[in-house]
Parts: structure tokens; C-alpha cells; sequence
């Protein structure tokens, strides 16, 4: 593999709620593909910031999984529960600047207003309350990489959004700015479920005063009832000690020449075979899977496509 000198850095965010499936290995090969034809690099984190959520040992198995498809970052893999001190230092600034504020408001507070917050409607109490950024009514442009322009209302669709849970954590979209800042982040390469966060990471940036990163939001891989595969029966673990055929099937996915995908042979083989033939302009003309890894290879007839909101990754 070429050696990172490009300025790119890219990443791959998985979440230790169970067993890597195939739809994370496509937003990881997407994300990693795309980082090494930048001559960029290429980083893991473990987002392991919802305890509750979690599968014990999950996150060390996912790795595991990476590993074995041949996907190995260039640096230390960051663990986010690792990092609350980093968190409370930003999100501290944000208070003391007055670009974040304390609220009580819970989510059934605000259900007769779409659950976004434009004020508070329950009294403050100091021993239970979260901490929100303050959200301005502005539309925003967002550029993707894929779609191109994107126009999104933050003020409309999230109002005033968590930083901190009033249950303690740091908030996911807190979190994923600070880390991706603090790394360097030049492109977030990732799955379209998470569309809707870019409005909300994009005014943490400006906030912050930090530039944002590229982004490109890859199709969902979803099953027949157009559900996220992570979300469906269908989402067998991926087999680690047989990584082809899944990387042949992900690369498929995300539309790229068949005829460059070796049929058998190593992981690592296998991506330094396909890798000068990845162009990601192809993406989104790919298959999108309805069936587990266990079935034959799709067939054109079984595309089925679905964004949905569940932030995960």
C-alpha cells in the first residue's frame, strides 16, 4: 500500500453493538478504498459511548473482523469512552461562550413540538438537566460528494440538540466532531443514515471555530422490507476466516467492476488487486443486497434501497 502523504485522512466509526455485518464492512471498505487511492490515511474509532447499548467484547471482535479483511488503520484506534475528559473541556467552552446552555426539557416535553427544541418548557432543575447547543433558525448547504448539494434546517428538524445527556454521556454528535477535529479528519466517508446528522456536526464545527470535513454518505445496504441491515434478520456476522467473497460482494455493493475482484486468494491480496481500479464516482450504481451472506450473489432484480436515522455509526 502507498505510504500516506496526501493530506487525506479518512476513518471508519463503528459502534460495539454486536458482530460486524455486512453493511458496516461496505462503509468500511468504502471508507478505506477511498482513503488509500487519496494516498491518504486511514483511522479506526470505536464509538463506546452508550454503555447500555453495547455487546461485551463487540468492539474487540469487530476489530478482530477488520483485521482479518485485510483493513488495518495507520494509527492507534481511539476508544471514546477513553476521551470524556477531551469531551467535557470542548462542550465547557461552549457554556462559557454561551453557544450551549443546561435544559430539562425531556424528549416527551417536547413531542407536541417534533421533538425539537426552540425553548425550554420545563423548569430548570439543577440536578437533571442536559446540556444542548443553541441552534440558530438557518438553512444550511452541505456539500456531498455523491449527491452534491444538500440543503438542510437544523433550527426546523433539531432545534436546539443534546451535547450532553442529562443521564451523564456525551452525546454522538458532540463526540464525532471533537474526535474528527482532533484527528485530522479531511473526508467522512459513511453510511446515508447518518445524512441527517451533517447539519447538526457542521454548526458544532462553526461553533467551534473548526473547519469541516468532506463528506460522502454511501448507500445503505437493506433488506427486502427496506430495512437497515443492522436493523434486520438478515444481518448474519460476516465470515472472518472467508473474507472474499464478502469484500467481492461489498465492493458489487458499491457499484464497482466486477471484473476486477479476484475470486479466492488472501484479503490482503485481494485489495491490492482491486484498489487502481476503485473510482467512486461508480458508487451508488451498485447492487443493494436483500439477503444474508449465506444466499447466491444478488441478482439485479433483488436491489432494494432505504435511508433511515438510527445513528450508529
Amino acid at each position: 500500500m502507498s505510504s500516506p502523504n496526501s493530506g487525506y485522512v479518512g476513518r471508519f466509526a463503528p459502534s460495539p453493538t454486536g458482530a460486524l455485518h455486512f453493511g458496516s464492512l461496505v462503509a468500511a471498505l468504502g471508507s478505506w478504498l477511498d482513503a488509500r487511492q487519496h494516498d491518504g490515511e486511514w483511522l479506526l474509532r470505536v464509538e463506546d459511548l452508550d454503555p447500555p447499548r453495547e455487546v461485551p467484547g463487540a468492539a474487540r471482535q469487530q476489530l478482530a473482523t477488520l483485521s482479518a479483511f485485510g483493513l488495518h488503520p495507520d494509527r492507534e484506534v481511539i476508544w471514546q469512552s477513553q476521551r470524556s475528559e477531551r469531551y467535557a473541556e470542548v462542550l465547557q467552552g461552549l457554556v462559557q461562550q454561551d453557544l450551549a446552555f443546561a435544559c430539562s426539557c425531556s424528549r416527551s416535553d417536547l413531542a407536541d413540538f417534533g421533538q425539537a427544541h426552540r425553548c425550554c418548557v420545563r423548569p430548570f432543575d439543577p440536578n437533571h438537566h442536559a446540556i444542548r447547543l443553541r441552534v440558530a433558525d438557518v438553512t444550511l448547504s452541505i456539500e456531498d460528494r455523491l449527491r452534491g448539494v444538500l440543503q438542510q434546517w437544523p433550527g426546523r428538524d433539531s432545534g436546539d440538540f443534546v451535547l450532553r445527556r442529562a443521564d451523564g454521556p456525551f452525546a454522538y454528535q458532540l463526540a464525532v466532531v471533537v474526535d474528527d477535529a482532533d484527528q485530522g479528519v479531511s473526508d467522512v466517508v459513511r453510511g446515508a443514515d447518518l445524512l441527517d446528522s451533517c447539519a447538526r456536526q457542521v454548526l458544532l464545527y462553526q461553533s467551534l471555530g473548526w473547519t469541516p470535513p468532506r463528506y460522502m454518505h454511501l448507500p445503505l445496504v437493506v433488506d427486502a422490507q427496506g430495512r437497515k441491515l443492522s436493523k434486520s434478520s438478515a444481518a448474519v456476522p460476516v465470515d472472518a476466516d472467508d473474507p472474499v467473497p464478502a469484500l467481492t460482494a461489498a465492493w458489487r455493493v458499491l457499484g464497482q467492476a466486477p471484473e476486477a475482484a479476484p475470486r479466492n486468494g488472501s484479503a490482503n491480496a485481494w485489495l491490492r488487486a482491486v484498489l487502481p481500479h476503485f473510482d467512486w464516482r461508480r458508487i451508488g450504481q451498485g447492487e443493494f443486497l436483500d439477503r444474508s451472506l449465506t444466499d447466491p450473489p444478488p441478482s439485479h432484480e433483488s436491489v432494494t434501497q432505504s435511508e433511515d436515522n438510527d445513528q450508529i455509526n
